[in-house]
């Protein structure tokens, strides 16, 4: 084997870090001769640019941010990579209570059901409040340049929802959005898990739909790699991806899920209560208090090509970046967008032909206009 080779990794306290965390402290980035040092970040914000300034490897990443930065969007923008995807799903679409009881109302009974009845909920109270003089409701996404702000989005304009006219779209970080909500300064919020969990265990509010419903088996969070690193250490970058895969093999077992949360819940890492981490990873969430809702792959660590890039997946969220005006659209954009989800390095790594690859992503995500919605 060869010697050891030192990666810096940054990471977001969510669930979906699980992958990074697995394979440095379960041993699978030592079997692989990988020194794996994580560094826990608060904010996307600090991440995109900690590793602008060189000061990370790679990072657990939102899907976008990869593509955002080889579009030279943001301050510190620098050449980037998705070798490999860390998640699927993992996010809820979170209204505070007063906002939820006037959807109930609204209905019809079983509007959580679907994320297209959810919608026709949610834009009815919209309506309403308009009619009667009240100030557009407040969400809140992570990123500017994340699923959860595109999902969000799409969602809400499907809905007949305009945002920025008809409802505020502003950004804080996933640790503070259940106190945002709790307090009023926000009245929703779309976030990864467990932060819309521990926003219903608190009673600040409800789980009204979720990004596997929305767009199922999409990407939510990517291992991004400078494109410097990639050129310089390939031997150690396919070490690194082999070893993750091991890991989000690991997570993805059933039978692991105790330990993982239990691993993950600790003060130096997400630090919650391991049992606010099981609904994410069972797709058993707890959408209001007393209430559950099972959501097939709310959250996908491995199996069926996950951890695979797509490069339709990079193309789809770079035409949704044009779409509400954060990139221009144009050819070289979309060539870029592919670029950056191209799958050679994670098929050279793992030996593949790519022939089990995920699910081509379509205009419009599947699931949101099924039989239910």
């Amino acid at each position: 084997m060869a010697a050891p080779s030192f990666i810096r990794a940054g990471y977001v306290p969510l669930l979906d870090s699980a992958v990074l965390i697995v394979a440095a402290h379960m041993g699978f980035a030592e079997e692989r001769g990988i020194t794996l040092s994580l560094q826990r970040e608060m904010s996307w914000a600090t991440i995109r640019d900690r590793i602008g300034v060189g000061q990370f490897d790679c990072a657990h990443m939102l899907a976008p941010m990869p593509i955002a930065a080889n579009l030279g969007l943001g301050p510190l923008p620098v050449r980037m990579l998705a070798p490999m995807v860390l998640a699927l799903g993992g996010n809820g679409v979170v209204v505070s209570k007063a906002v939820a009881e006037r959807m109930d109302a609204a209905g019809p009974a079983d509007y959580e059901a679907a994320p297209a009845s959810a919608g026709r909920a949610f834009a009815d109270v919209l309506r309403k409040r308009a009619e009667a003089g009240e100030p557009p409701l407040r969400l809140a996404v992570v990123h500017p340049h994340s699923s959860h702000n595109y999902d969000l989005r799409y969602w809400l304009a499907v809905s007949g929802v305009v945002p920025e006219r008809d409802v505020e779209i502003t950004v804080v970080p996933p640790s503070l959005m259940p106190d945002a909500l709790a307090s009023g300064g926000i009245d929703g919020f779309c976030a990864g898990e467990p932060w819309g969990t521990i926003a219903v265990r608190q009673s600040a509010g409800r789980i009204v739909t979720s990004r596997a419903e929305i767009w199922r088996r999409g990407p939510e969070k990517v291992l991004g790699v400078t494109q410097s690193f990639a050129s310089d250490n390939p031997e150690a970058l396919t070490r690194l991806i082999q070893a993750l895969a091991d890991a989000a093999d690991w997570c993805a077992n059933l039978e692991n899920f105790d330990s993982l949360a239990k691993l993950l819940a600790s003060p130096d890492r997400l630090g919650v209560d391991p049992a606010t981490l099981l609904p994410g990873l069972t797709g058993r969430l707890e959408t209001a208090s007393g209430r559950t809702r099972e959501i097939p792959d709310f959250m996908v660590f491995s199996g069926q090509g996950a951890t695979r890039p797509d490069p339709e997946h990079g193309r789809w969220l770079y035409r949704q970046m044009a779409r509400w005006r954060d990139a221009p659209l144009s050819e070289a954009g979309t060539r870029i967008a592919g670029e950056t989800f191209d799958p050679a390095l994670f098929d050279a790594a793992m030996g593949s032909t790519g022939a089990e690859g995920a699910a081509v992503a379509g205009e419009r995500p599947a699931g949101l206009f099924d039989a239910k919605g």
